[in-house]
């Protein structure tokens, strides 16, 4: 008695059978996923604005049109590996470890940092296909010079040039991989920040404003992509009511959606 193929073992067959016809595997049905093709997104973790996190990662699956993989960059999952103290005018605890996101992508393909207080108002798969082989990182070249001193929870607010434009980065990975873990560990705050790490600026790549629009400091618009609350965002009682205030909370009623049964 012949015994009856399982279904996987009948596709292994037929496709067996083409092979012999043909000599090649038949096309697939749909486009492979390479890794390489999936968009990786690392966004700052601070525990005291916790929300953040949560409300930009829905932002940004909510609009996606391209599979995105997103990781929070959590000093607890980094033991061993950041090993830095914190500094005094460090003013979250993702000042540093944001360096590291080329080394915990292998240093391979394209991936994307973002501060977490931060909202998506639109495709991130847009941003994504500004990169440019040419550079090794692409920021939004801000021309920000802070007037006050201070910035939520009372944290110190610096002023230093390209003040912001690590705020948002897209790495070209394996252009970066003088960001070694010992190098992020022992650089000082402003040779990271300022990107000299990089051989020079020619490595920097433009990308349009409205992908960093800095709360507070740049005037409303209708075409704004990511909205960047750098002085504080609306879930600090004393920023309640800033600029993109109705869009985020709209965002956190829309990730804390659950349907009930009637």
């Amino acid at each position: 008695m012949i015994p009856r193929l399982l279904s996987h073992q009948r596709k292994a067959y037929r496709i067996m059978a083409t092979i012999n016809r043909c000599g090649k595997l038949p096309a697939p049905k749909y486009p492979e996923l390479h890794p390489h093709n999936m968009i990786r997104v690392f966004i700052g973790y601070d525990s005291r604005e916790a929300v953040a996190f949560s409300v930009l990662a829905h932002s940004i699956h909510a609009r996606s049109t391209r599979p995105v993989s997103i990781t929070p960059l959590h000093l607890n999952e980094l033991g061993g590996i950041l090993t830095r103290e914190r500094h005094p005018l460090q003013s979250t605890a993702f000042s540093f470890s944001r360096f590291l996101t080329p080394y915990l992508s292998r240093y391979q393909g394209w991936s994307i940092f973002m501060d977490c207080d931060m909202l998506m108002l639109d495709d991130i798969a847009k941003l994504y296909e500004l990169r440019d082989d040419h550079y090794a990182v692409m920021v939004v070249k801000h021309e920000h010079v802070p007037k006050e001193t201070t910035k939520f929870l009372g944290e110190p607010q610096t002023r230093y040039a390209k003040k912001n434009w690590s705020s948002m980065m897209l790495f070209n990975n394996a252009r970066c991989r003088a960001l070694s873990v010992d190098y992020v560990n022992n650089a000082s705050g402003l040779d990271l920040h300022q990107f000299k790490w990089l051989e020079n600026d020619d490595m920097i790549g433009a990308i349009p404003d409205r992908w960093n629009h800095l709360v507070g400091y740049h005037a409303p618009r209708e075409d704004v992509s990511l909205v960047h609350h750098t002085l504080g965002g609306p879930y600090f009682h004393e920023y309640r009511d800033c600029e993109y205030a109705e869009a985020w909370h709209r965002e956190l009623e829309a990730m804390l959606h659950v349907e009930q049964r009637t």
